[in-house]
């Protein structure tokens, strides 16, 4: 699992790595952390101004700027670091422990990280983030109920800003239970709330295929365009063996083609040599 894959991305970035999500645990992330921002409120709700903070508190901003930046480019012994000195000069700062979650959890020490992830809910109920990122780290724990209403808690926040990638991650989350008709719906409600998103649109195609409306994933994948085409080797398989279903044998042996010069080493051309077609 990349850390650095928990980055706000640029469009340029999401066309590099954009895959059939479902399958592809380590991009994953792509939908699911949500980054501790500066926080705008207390956790009451009131508005933060200078004069709400201490010099501890300060202290801790700018060790948590230089957490975030170290954690995005993947450095995360020296992340860890700066997370734990901001935790030392201010305790009750909650982004401190969302991201010491999330730092644990890329390193697999999942009890500190899910203590972590408490911790920063403890501290702001209202944290949005953090109920986010502790519901994705369950669903990668599949404990997919606890992760389910994690989700809930956070959408139901009236400030909440991540509605979209809680949304798809909750989607993903869904599928990966087996809970075809629940994520549906909620990666429709992803793509009502962000409509020109390339990675809910592959998902939600995804989806719809494991419900045999091929009709319909053929919809989503074309609306990608040459995302497809220039995405990943499951983005590529999973519009090949739409086009199979449908019975589009030229659409078939074109995007069969594609798959084996681009990405002659993967295991999805492993599975189109062999005519495996149900593997994903």
């Amino acid at each position: 699992m990349s850390a650095v894959s928990c980055r706000r991305l640029r469009a340029s970035t999401v066309r590099r790595v954009l895959g059939f999500l479902l399958g592809a645990g380590c991009c994953l992330w792509l939908a699911a952390c949500n980054l501790p921002q500066a926080p705008q409120t207390t956790p009451g709700g009131d508005r933060i101004t200078a004069s709400d903070e201490t010099a501890g508190t300060k202290r801790a901003r700018v060790r948590m700027q230089l957490a975030t930046g170290y954690f995005e480019r993947g450095q995360l012994t020296t992340a860890l670091d700066e997370v734990k000195l901001a935790i030392q000069a201010d305790p009750t700062m909650g982004d401190a422990y969302n991201l010491r979650g999330l730092i644990y959890a890329a390193l697999g020490d999942g009890a500190i990280a899910e203590d972590s992830f408490r911790r920063a809910i403890e501290i702001n109920p209202r944290d949005g983030d953090s109920m986010h990122n502790f519901g994705w780290y369950l669903c990668q724990q599949r404990r997919f109920s606890e992760a389910t209403a994690l989700f809930q808690q956070a959408l139901e926040l009236p400030q909440y800003t991540g509605s979209s990638r809680t949304l798809l991650a909750r989607g993903i989350c869904e599928a990966r239970a087996g809970q075809w008709a629940e994520a549906e719906a909620t990666l429709m409600r992803a793509h009502t709330a962000d409509p020109v998103n390339p990675v809910v649109a592959v998902n939600l195609a995804a989806v719809l295929y494991q419900r045999g409306e091929y009709e319909r994933a053929r919809f989503y994948v074309r609306r990608l365009g040459a995302a497809v085409q220039q995405g990943s080797s499951q983005n590529l398989w999973l519009a090949l063996r739409i086009e199979k279903k449908l019975g589009n044998q030229d659409n078939v042996q074109d995007l069969g083609q594609q798959l084996r010069n681009r990405f002659p080493q993967s295991r999805e051309t492993s599975f189109l040599d062999q005519g495996l077609f149900d593997e994903q």
